[in-house]
């Protein structure tokens, strides 16, 4: 997958937009700037220990795993082992959605197939941790009839994205 010309810049531009419209708000607003850095310095907080967990399994996968062993385990001849891996790892993944975009684009880029990152993405509506609030909340039989039906789908839909991408 090449990328595009000036692509590896779409994270400087990006800043620099943001810290220029930061810049001429601060003229009109200063009061809602600083509760907006505030805010953000809040939710970055928040999400530093998943990203720093993110990025430490991104340093292990590219030191430990080269496209050969992706491509046994998650590419094209995975069969039905990478999609039971792909589920269970989606069930237990754990942080923001975004945080593992960078961990599958590079996955991806060693020979993942698509299909199993959607349905690693669509099981993580399942929380294994929170399965017996949710049984408590709504019974056995529902949160069973319910994680039966995330899982078939995201199989069907990880089927459909592979083929939709041939």
């Amino acid at each position: 997958m090449k990328k595009r010309n000036g692509a590896k810049y779409n994270g400087i531009y990006f800043l620099g937009t943001v810290v220029f419209i930061y810049f001429l708000l601060f003229f009109s607003h200063p009061e809602n700037i600083e509760k907006s850095i505030k805010i953000s310095a809040v939710v970055l907080i928040k999400i530093f220990p998943s990203l720093l967990l993110i990025i430490l399994l991104m340093g292990i996968i590219n030191y430990f795993v080269n496209p050969r062993t992706v491509s046994k385990y998650v590419g094209k001849g995975s069969g039905i082992k990478g999609w039971f891996l792909a589920i269970f790892t989606g069930m237990l993944s754990h942080g923001p959605v975004y945080a593992w975009y960078p961990l599958l684009r590079d996955l991806r880029n060693q020979g993942m197939k698509s299909g199993l990152i959607a349905a690693f993405l669509y099981n993580r509506a399942i929380k294994i941790p929170l399965l017996p609030l949710m049984i408590y909340y709504f019974g056995t039989r529902f949160v069973l009839i319910f994680t039966c039906y995330i899982v078939v789908a995201s199989i069907v839909q990880g089927w459909i994205i592979q083929r939709i991408e041939k």
